[in-house]
């Protein structure tokens, strides 16, 4: 990623998920793209990270181990940080979609099929 000058962007993710797989699976799936990242199951722990180091994006999936991912956005959201949120769900509801979009959330991604695709038009 470059910025206006033609100069390399150094991008940190933040992935939080329930699923130790997924995970893994996006931790794997971001180096492979040479982005720096980190993966939690707790939300707390994502915004700890955040409250600390500059974060590019968050992806987050909807169930964590001590809050839903729609409480970690609205937390991301209301604590003043600037940073693209992405949503990865395993059933994608148009409510909910909806919902996620007039929280902020830049995308909603579908776990299975091409989520690689759809995640990489974001890096």
């Amino acid at each position: 990623m470059y910025n206006d000058n033609g100069r390399v962007i150094k991008m940190y993710v933040i992935h939080a998920d329930n699923s130790t797989f997924f995970r893994k699976v996006i931790k794997v799936f971001l180096a492979e793209l040479g982005i720096d990242s980190d993966s939690f199951d707790k939300g707390d722990d994502v915004l700890n990270e955040v409250g600390n180091r500059k974060v590019s994006c968050v992806i987050t999936g909807l169930e964590l181990a001590d809050m839903t991912g729609e409480e970690l956005i609205r937390q991301l959201i209301y604590s003043g940080h600037s940073m693209t949120i992405i949503a990865v769900t395993s059933s994608l509801n148009e409510d909910r979609i909806a919902s996620l979009e007039q929280m902020g959330v830049k995308a909603t991604i579908q776990k299975g099929g091409n989520w690689k695709e759809k995640l990489r038009e974001y890096f």
